[in-house]
């Protein structure tokens, strides 16, 4: 056993990483277990600081940390807890340093602040709480003239890009069917869509995310071509509600075997009488709630 010769501030400053990530990682993942002096103070020997580096190279590279941990040759890493550290930067502040970033149009920052946030967090919470939450941010932002749209599309294309590369690297089951995610007509509010698409993802089904609205026509095309067993819209936006269930009801006619889902804030304030007329499409705003859609909409139709 090799001995422990550097402390946690020399290994953060060796390899430019935070003490809290080091502690959350050590914590979460069981990736390396530093030795404790007669103080009780942690001591990393060459090995762990090797493991460390191999790590960091692999978050340079666009990984994840669960997924460059789950590249080490380790039996069951423990690849999330639902617990938030309780060391090292908050969500908000990450949240604030990544806005900054990008709004500098800063890239390389930017996605060292990404991978710092999917080191600390687990998938959900850094792509929903942090990533996601950005994104709604920043087109609120620039509707209200507080950026420009230069701002808007940099920021919102650095975002889509780590979220779509998270979404691609999940695993899927391949006996699970294939679902299609996107905004409905006119809409582009993606946040709904996304937390939805991610709980498809994790739970293995192969869900292709297609995000802002597209055209009605090109929306036909790509059914013909992946022949899912479900497709869900994603509704935030009163005006787009109308276009979106009269697409379902032609799609209802065309794919008489598909399953369509319509979920998001235009749907809960829409009337009773559109609640009880697509109650079979209504996926609900809960987990609960989209398990007993799927197992109703998806697996038995």
């Amino acid at each position: 056993m090799q001995e422990g010769k550097y402390n946690i501030k020399a290994v953060s400053k060796m390899l430019d990483i935070m003490p809290g990530t080091l502690r959350a990682w050590e914590r979460r993942y069981k990736v390396i277990a530093p030795v404790r002096n007669e103080s009780g103070h942690r001591l990393y020997t060459e090995q762990h600081v090797k493991t460390l580096k191999w790590l960091i190279a692999k978050l340079n590279q666009g990984f994840t940390i669960s997924q460059a941990i789950a590249l080490l040759d380790r039996d069951d890493p423990k690849e999330e807890s639902e617990d938030h550290p309780d060391e090292g930067p908050h969500e908000k502040n990450l949240g604030d340093e990544l806005l900054q970033a990008l709004l500098s149009f800063d890239e390389t920052r930017a996605h060292g602040i990404i991978n710092q946030a999917f080191g600390m967090y687990t998938i959900e919470q850094a792509v929903v709480n942090i990533l996601g939450s950005l994104l709604v941010q920043i087109g609120d932002m620039w509707e209200k003239g507080e950026i420009t749209s230069a701002h808007e599309h940099f920021a919102s294309s650095v975002l889509r890009s780590r979220i779509s590369f998270i979404m691609h690297t999940l695993p899927v089951n391949s006996m699970l069917p294939k679902v299609i995610t996107v905004c409905a007509p006119g809409e582009w509010h993606e946040f709904g869509l996304l937390i939805f698409s991610l709980f498809l993802k994790r739970k293995g089904y192969q869900t292709v995310y297609l995000g802002p609205s597209i055209a009605e026509k090109d929306l036909f095309v790509v059914l013909d071509i992946i022949k899912p067993k479900g497709l869900f819209f994603s509704c935030t936006m009163i005006d787009c509600l109308n276009p979106a269930l009269e697409l379902i009801g032609e799609l209802k006619k065309q794919f008489p075997d598909l399953a369509v889902g319509i979920g998001g804030a235009a749907v809960d304030a829409s009337s009773p009488a559109v609640l009880k007329k697509y109650k079979d499409c209504l996926v609900g705003n809960s987990r609960t709630e989209w398990e007993n859609w799927l197992d109703a909409s998806i697996q038995t139709s």
